[in-house]
């Protein structure tokens, strides 16, 4: 059996840039077993797999996410990906993408620069920050917040770059990750996403996170659209607008690879 692979540099204006996923259209449905033994085979933050509905995907295209640990509910790259992928390679021409996923439907459209994709909003409330969460952290934050995953506000972009976090700390975590932000020099917000439970210790760019972090800043800011950019080694800019309970992310795409996976 032969899948087709592509992979796609995401939230980036060239390759190098942004975070990549890999992207395999099916047929149909394969074990959940082999999905996750090619995700964890690619060794990427996320391998998106697609399998068209009705009408050549018209209807819906089903969306699933795989880190090389696990399945999740929602990852806004490889969405973004996915979308490339179908727009570029494989004759998708609606004006919309509506995928079926874990997270309810998912709309993707073309847009300046890119695509944009419209996701749920996540909501997040001030706690008292875990002490797993502050033993990997190594900075005292001024505020923490919990939602997908913990959302730690620090001073300055500065001090966003040069944390150096103890990722066994939070192995064991009880949310999904740990998303670090302050205010951003050149753009509204900066931001840095870390995993390490799903062998992802820090993400390149994670479109899910700014759906926290979107109401998070518009609610501080009191602006609706941010521009943001998540300072990893790679770096990717993205600008994100809340609409009510949905968050608008809008980033580009670059393609890296194309190939086949024999099994």
């Amino acid at each position: 059996m032969k899948i087709s692979i592509y992979q796609v540099d995401t939230f980036a204006a060239k390759v190098f840039e942004g975070n990549p996923a890999a992207v395999c259209p099916l047929g149909h449905w394969l074990d959940d077993e082999l999905l996750q033994k090619i995700a964890a085979a690619n060794n990427l933050s996320e391998t998106a797999f697609i399998v068209p509905g009705e009408n050549n995907g018209e209807q819906g295209i089903e969306l699933r996410w795989f880190t090389p640990k696990g399945e999740v509910d929602l990852c806004g790259h490889a969405t973004l990906a996915s979308a490339h992928v179908l727009y570029q390679h494989l004759g998708f021409n609606e004006p919309e993408i509506r995928f079926k996923s874990r997270s309810g439907e998912l709309k993707v459209t073309k847009a300046s620069g890119g695509y944009c994709l419209d996701f749920p909003a996540s909501a997040s409330r001030e706690v008292a920050p875990p002490m797993a969460l502050l033993a990997g952290l190594t900075i005292t934050p001024t505020a923490v917040l919990a939602g997908t995953d913990y959302l730690v506000v620090l001073n300055d972009e500065e001090e966003v770059k040069s944390l150096t976090p103890d990722y066994a700390a939070w192995y064991n975590l009880d949310l999904r990750g740990v998303i670090v932000t302050a205010p951003g020099n050149d753009v509204d917000f900066v931001s840095r996403c870390f995993y390490p439970k799903y062998r992802v210790n820090e993400d390149p760019v994670t479109g899910s996170a700014h759906c926290q972090l979107a109401p998070y800043w518009q609610a501080r800011l009191k602006r609706k659209l941010l521009t943001a950019k998540q300072l990893s080694e790679r770096t990717g800019q993205l600008t994100c607008e809340l609409k009510g309970d949905r968050v608008l992310l809008t980033g580009g795409a670059v393609d890296y690879m194309a190939g086949e996976i024999n099994l």
